[in-house]
């Protein structure tokens, strides 16, 4: 009789512990996908790929319910940025204001790398955020800067952000936060769709057309032009895309060819045959020069204006 009631408990409980497993399932799943076939009220924006990932705009998920789902996964998200030159004049308000509403409530480790360690501004840090400095040789450039950001992220990703951080997100510096930036940017995979192409026919894209060029893409190919200020997902993916990214842009070295717009170039090539499990919509990389539009109802992240021939060292 013991034995009989000692079976049927453990049966009992491995119902229990099933339907506990179907129900997260079934959360995680809506969390993931809750955005698919959702359009604004107003702007009748499509929140979905043609291979059925979301596209994430606001009012196409709830942030609380995400948040509060991945904060359950005690998750860490790695954050890379690039302030080299007189770039560092952009750390400031791009981390006070990621404070604000980036991914908060949440452990975030940002990694800067820069030519001046000294010009670091010092910032309040949130419980559970941190900073660390990686100091990397200056450069001429803004072209070389900008191509080597790829082999940076591939060898810290390697070195730690493989044992220290669950996703990582690599942004530009020359940006702002104007709105919260949550767990619904989380996913495999991420790219945003760039702003000033997100209204444009694909054949205007700026991509790279030379088929000499490792980043060439056919005028009859192509789903999204994607901005390289933001690449996100997994480290392990994120790995692969710098891993691909630096090898393709290694190969166009050797022959003395520098792709339209060097690593974004090469970044859209990759997703056009790797595509994102989650693209963020033009919320996630506005630029704070252009005037709001029906369909960008809350600009959560924006590249600031700024003069070019000021701030980079080479036309």
């Amino acid at each position: 009789f013991s034995i009989f009631n000692l079976s049927f408990a453990m049966f009992l409980w491995i119902i229990v512990l099933t339907l506990i497993n179907i129900k997260y399932a079934v959360v995680y799943l809506l969390s993931d996908f809750q955005c698919f076939f959702a359009f604004s009220q107003n702007g009748k924006v499509i929140a979905v790929t043609p291979w059925l990932s979301p596209i994430v705009w606001e009012g196409t998920f709830d942030p609380f319910l995400i948040d509060s789902i991945y904060r359950q996964q005690n998750i860490t998200i790695a954050t890379t940025v690039f302030a080299l030159g007189k770039y560092t004049q952009f750390l400031k308000d791009f981390l006070e204001s990621a404070e604000q509403n980036y991914f908060v409530g949440f452990r975030v480790h940002y990694y800067l790398f820069t030519d001046q360690p000294e010009q670091v501004p010092e910032v309040n840090l949130g419980e559970q955020r941190q900073l660390t400095v990686l100091k990397v040789p200056s450069s001429n450039r803004w072209q070389e800067i900008t191509l080597r950001r790829m082999e940076k992220l591939e060898k810290l990703i390697e070195s730690r952000l493989v044992n220290e951080a669950d996703y990582v997100f690599s942004l530009d510096v020359d940006t702002k936060f104007y709105g919260q930036w949550g767990a619904e940017s989380l996913g495999r995979l991420v790219g945003v769709i760039h702003p000033g192409y997100y209204q444009t026919p694909r054949e205007q894209f700026p991509y790279e057309r030379r088929p000499e060029s490792q980043a060439y893409i056919p005028h009859a190919e192509g789903d999204y032009y994607y901005g390289g200020a933001v690449v996100g997902g997994l480290v392990k993916d994120v790995h692969e895309v710098a891993k691909t990214c630096r090898e393709q842009l290694n190969i166009d070295a050797a022959k003395s060819i520098e792709a339209a717009w060097q690593e974004e170039s090469h970044l859209n090539k990759y997703f056009l045959y790797n595509k994102p499990s989650k693209v963020l919509s033009p919320e996630y990389l506005w630029q704070d020069f252009k005037p709001h539009t029906n369909e960008v109802k809350i600009i959560r992240f924006s590249q600031v204006i700024k003069n070019y021939a000021a701030v980079r060292p080479n036309p």
